[in-house]
């Protein structure tokens, strides 16, 4: 059969025609958005030079209870020296650097490298070179290499760029190249890249704030890397001086040893099970929309019998005629996947606007040939799925009984009934499924809703990170006076209830991680150390943020200048050493074992900083400035984080405020990281929310489509019974009887599809329980609740058509028939 002729038939039918292609184009668009979003996250290859050699150089610390430490310089410089697994070995880090001299001061992002970085990525400068090993090494003059989109935005495109001086964080550094435009820095997004210029011969053991990339030499496997890292571990340990107060039993404790994995595996991190757990969702919502069409292809087939009959009784063989009719499927199939990529790529533009910012290599997600291929692949598979049916119900069809239209042709029709009744029992279980899955992750995002994050009303303060240039405070005192000026100046404005300052805030990337020592705790041999999350505040931190003391009291400023030996804890860790919050209140802590003991003042309520998902870890809080804290006389962060609760948060006004505040305290430091906590918040749940809009969409669809379902077989149904329905009213049975019955039937099938449903359930949504929070795959209120929904709608779905098959007066259906 030609094309022409397959159109030829299918213009006769508009309404079937359309509705097919429309349910296959939701089905496969659906399909195809998703996949996109697999392709460019899980299955393209990183768009670096021979990418599977690629690596993350990572370290874990299980005495510690550490098994996310990235790399430190002193396992850098003895692997890079001393290893034989590695073509080259990089170290870096985020940076957020102020950047003066062009237009007004501006604070952006930025990435501080090692020499071999970019050499092992292997792409090319547009314009210029790399860093130099001379660039790279300490006292050198500082240089920069620009990405594509600052050099664009700042420098309009100029090409003799090259050579031009700018000042960052104070220091005037030489342009030496610019990235190309499809060049990506890893899962950052950085406007320039600076050398680190370490000094080897001030290296420590620790300080494990960096970040490891390297490249394998060929041959080499990841785990062979790790045995030739392992052995390098207690040479490094050993050939480095210690930092003031730490012991060696730290680190032999801690067992320290590389945790290498592929760098594709290190930016796509555990999003991969959420992105196959949703595209299973909406292969399900293809195949009830290939069932869907099945149906509908069966009541068409149902009027083509006579047709079929009278060309089986001429001569024409069952493979000719199931030939045809495949055919006709696969042309349909063809057009929904056509239709269904006009879905995709609306589709993929809206999941694009409502993915969260973290989800990996956003930018690297588009509908391109793969997607092309798989769209082809998926229309191909459906139109032989929800053609082969019918093929079957109807090819083999007798011309004789076909003929007669009664008798056998009776028990053939039942059986296509039976037939599109086990369809939509089929439809009926799986969106029974979806629904249960939606509705298990609407019950997470309430729980997650619920979690005390350890602040309030979030949407009413205000945050910004300033950083105090190097040229601006000779020490750390002098950092720390400018920093309470420039609080002072900012709690002035009008609005501002309260104002602090923070070295981190819950719920946002980064921060110091060390263990904590205890007077009356001291070290066991042979039991575990543990990580605590270290915070500089400010007095009146707490207020700002919306947090409350759960014993004790807050830092004054006198403590902070007057260098007090003071500390705070959360209630976690004074829980977990003194059980009870008051009890830690005149206890005694400090950071390193030849620190000074710190009196424990105040005891500060949880806070969920790794999220609302996560337990609230043990937190201890030093005064800004501290004296003596880790090797340095006096230790005071220069770049912090500035909380400001006010009903003005978010409007451009509070910013210009609070902008030309710090600016009267110095003109040249800029904001950065300005957001209001409630977007914190919100970005912790952002991956939640959108999985869950996910399958909530996936889930109404398969509704509406087993809903249709059930309304075709039970309106099909009726239009065949119109003479018994005559009948039986002109017998003296009640309308409401005659509805109650084709209600029945439709209840019937819901139930039994509903029933099938839920064991399918049971076992399918526990694939999803690492999605969840604090509730159960199998949690019984979500699946009562499910089914009731399904029941009710299947029982609107069937009243509708009954309805209206009662409303024919009997004469008339009698008359008809």
């Amino acid at each position: 059969m030609s094309l022409r002729h397959i159109f030829r038939r299918l213009a006769k039918t508009p309404l079937f025609t359309v509705m097919t292609v429309a349910t296959l184009a939701i089905g496969i668009g659906a399909n195809s958005a998703i996949f996109s979003v697999i392709d460019g996250i899980l299955l393209n290859p990183l768009p670096y030079s021979h990418p599977e050699e690629l690596i993350a150089v990572n370290h874990a610390a299980p005495g510690l209870n550490w098994n996310d430490a990235h790399i430190a310089p002193f396992l850098y410089f003895t692997y890079r020296e001393q290893g034989h697994a590695l073509q080259r070995l990089g170290m870096w880090r985020s940076n957020s650097v102020s950047v003066t001299g062009l237009a007004e001061p501006e604070q952006i992002d930025a990435a501080d490298v090692t020499s071999e970085v970019l050499p092992t990525l292997g792409t090319p400068p547009l314009l210029g070179r790399w860093f130099s090993a001379a660039d790279d090494s300490p006292g050198a003059r500082l240089s920069v290499v620009l990405l594509y989109p600052y050099w664009s935005a700042r420098f309009g495109g100029d090409r003799s760029v090259l050579g031009r001086q700018i000042v960052v964080a104070g220091q005037s550094a030489e342009i030496i190249g610019v990235m190309p435009g499809n060049f990506r820095f890893l899962d950052v997004h950085p406007s320039l890249i600076l050398p680190l210029r370490l000094d080897r011969n001030k290296v420590i053991v620790g300080n494990f704030s960096y970040r490891g990339l390297a490249r394998l030499k060929p041959g080499v496997t990841p785990a062979q890397a790790v045995a030739d890292l392992a052995r390098l571990v207690p040479v490094a340990v050993h050939s480095f001086p210690r930092l003031p107060g730490t012991s060696l039993k730290l680190f032999e404790k801690g067992d320290l040893a590389p945790n290498v994995r592929l760098l594709k595996q290190e930016l796509v991190g555990d999003i991969s099970k959420t992105l196959w757990v949703i595209m299973a969702t909406i292969g399900m919502v293809l195949l009830i929309a290939c069932a869907n069409v099945a149906n509908l292809l069966l009541v068409r087939a149902e009027g083509r019998r006579q047709e079929l009959a009278i060309r089986a009784a001429l001569g024409a063989g069952w493979l000719r005629i199931a030939r045809e009719l495949l055919a006709e499927s696969l042309t349909l199939g063809m057009m929904g996947g056509i239709a269904g990529l006009g879905f995709a790529f609306g589709a993929l533009r809206v999941i694009l606007a409502a993915a969260p910012a973290t989800l990996p290599r956003l930018d690297q997600i588009s509908i391109g040939p793969s997607v092309w291929l798989f769209t082809l692949g998926v229309s191909l598979l459906a139109g032989l799925f929800f053609g082969a049916i019918p093929v079957f119900k109807n090819a083999r069809a007798e011309a004789a009984g076909a003929l007669r239209g009664g008798g056998r042709s009776m028990s053939e029709s039942r059986e296509r009934h039976r037939a599109r009744s086990v369809l939509v029992v089929v439809q009926v279980a799986l969106a029974l499924v979806l629904l249960i899955g939606s509705g298990l992750m609407i019950r997470t995002f309430q729980a997650l809703r619920h979690v005390q994050p350890g602040f309030t009303n979030p949407a009413a303060v205000q945050t910004f990170r300033a950083s105090i240039p190097r040229t601006a405070a000779p020490g750390p005192l002098a950092v720390a006076r400018i920093e309470k000026s420039i609080l002072d100046k900012v709690q002035a404005i009008p609005g501002v209830s309260s104002a602090g300052i923070a070295s981190v805030l819950p719920m946002d990337d980064g921060g110091w991680i060390d263990p904590v020592e205890t007077r009356d705790h001291p070290d066991v041999p042979g039991k575990a150390l543990q990580m605590r999350v270290y915070k500089f505040v400010s007095p009146g931190l707490l207020d700002a943020m919306g947090n409350k003391l759960v014993a004790g009291r807050d830092f004054t400023w006198v403590d902070a200048f007057d260098l007090r030996p003071v500390a705070m804890v959360s209630e976690s860790l004074a829980r977990e050493l003194w059980r009870e919050p008051s009890a830690a209140i005149g206890k005694q802590i400090r950071e390193r074992l030849n620190s000074p003991w710190r009196e424990v003042i105040g005891v500060v309520a949880d806070e969920r900083e790794d999220g609302v998902d996560q337990p609230a870890p043990a937190v201890a809080y030093w005064p800004i400035p501290a004296r003596d804290f880790a090797g340095n006389p006096v230790f005071a962060e220069s770049s912090m984080i500035y909380v400001v609760r006010s009903s003005r948060a978010g409007t451009s006004a509070l910013l210009d405020d609070i902008q030309r505040a710090v600016w009267s305290v110095n003109a040249d430091m800029p904001l950065a990281a300005v957001r209001t906590l409630q977007e914190i918040y919100s970005k912790s749940l952002a991956r939640t929310a959108f999985t869950l809009l996910l399958l909530g969409i996936a889930g109404g669809m398969a509704l509406l489509i087993g809903l249709v379902g059930i309304y075709a077989v039970i309106s099909y149904s009726a239009s065949q019974r119109t003479r018994e329905i005559g009948i039986r009213v002109a017998l003296g049975a009640r309308r409401w009887e005659v509805t109650r019955m084709f209600i029945a039937h439709g209840l019937a099938l819901a139930a039994i599809g509903i029933a099938c449903g839920l064991a399918s359930a049971a076992a399918l949504t526990r694939l999803m329980s690492s999605l969840l929070f604090e509730v159960r795959a199998t949690d019984p209120a979500t699946y009562a609740a499910v089914s009731f929904l399904l029941l009710a709608a299947a029982i609107l779905a069937s009243a509708i058509p009954a309805l209206r098959a009662t409303s024919v007066d009997p004469v008339d259906a009698l008359r008809g028939d």
